[in-house]
């Protein structure tokens, strides 16, 4: 495929529809991954700043859950200032967001009673101004949550970042629901890197781009955040062995 960049036609369409969104297609902020086959699929070279985006686990069991959170706390951990993390369980493991650059001296904890409450805190986080990143465990978002969500970032700048946890296999279907969210991810755990010697080699990830807002869905097979926040192309990916992309297909805006 051509890139965007020498593709006027393509980049005039993604401009329009965008505007008819009412996103701020010129100076929205980024955040790279500096992983140029996965920035080069985000419009602005990065997850867009002053944004909602949203991230869940592969499958519905523990680990894909966990490798979703570590996802976000990478991102998190790259961000500038205080990252506020919502939940309703008080069940997040803080050496793990640590290991992926996320200090626990940044991060402010809040646990709220139930996910109405939970909406209120991320959305008020959001219009705050002063944070880095908000982050938000919940299982439902529905259209209109999530466009307060995204309204809210929009009007501070600040990256929000829903992580879709569910305690009922009935609760999963609401992923595949429209959102206003500007990007959607999926996670799910691969077997580690191999290593020369006896042990343990860096978690592997697939990560899918479900959902982009004027841009393409796509897949890549990436390496867990290491201790600065930062994910990373296998090498034996990035010396020559094909990226496969399973199930390409056009996101709808």
């Amino acid at each position: 495929m051509r890139d965007r960049a020498v593709n006027p036609i393509i980049a005039e369409l993604r401009e329009r529809i965008e505007r008819l969104e009412g996103g701020v297609v010129r100076g929205r902020a980024t955040l790279p991954f500096a992983v140029p086959a996965i920035d080069r699929r985000l419009p602005g070279g990065g997850l867009a700043l002053g944004a909602l985006h949203e991230v869940a686990g592969g499958g519905n069991g523990a680990i894909d859950g966990a490798a979703a959170a570590l996802f976000a706390a990478g991102i998190a951990a790259r961000t500038k200032g205080k990252v506020l993390w919502c939940v309703t369980r008080p069940d997040l493991f803080a050496p793990a967001l640590a290991q992926v650059g996320l200090l626990p001296g940044r991060v402010i904890y809040v646990e709220a009673g139930d996910e109405k409450a939970l909406l209120s805190c991320i959305e008020e986080g959001l219009r705050h101004g002063g944070l880095g990143a908000v982050v938000g465990e919940l299982a439902r978002l529905s259209i209109t949550a999530s466009r307060r969500l995204q309204l809210a970032a929009e009007s501070s700048g600040t990256i929000g970042i829903a992580i879709r946890r569910w305690r009922r296999q009935t609760e999963a279907s609401d992923f595949g629901q429209p959102t206003a969210s500007v990007t959607r991810w999926r996670v799910s755990v691969l077997p580690s890197s191999p290593l020369p010697v006896p042990g343990i080699g860096r978690a592997r990830w697939l990560l899918e781009l479900i959902r982009c807002r004027a841009g393409e869905s796509a897949d890549f097979e990436v390496e867990a955040p290491d201790a600065k926040g930062r994910i990373a192309l296998p090498s034996d990916v990035v010396h020559g062995s094909p990226q496969t992309e399973i199930g390409r297909r056009r996101a709808s805006a």
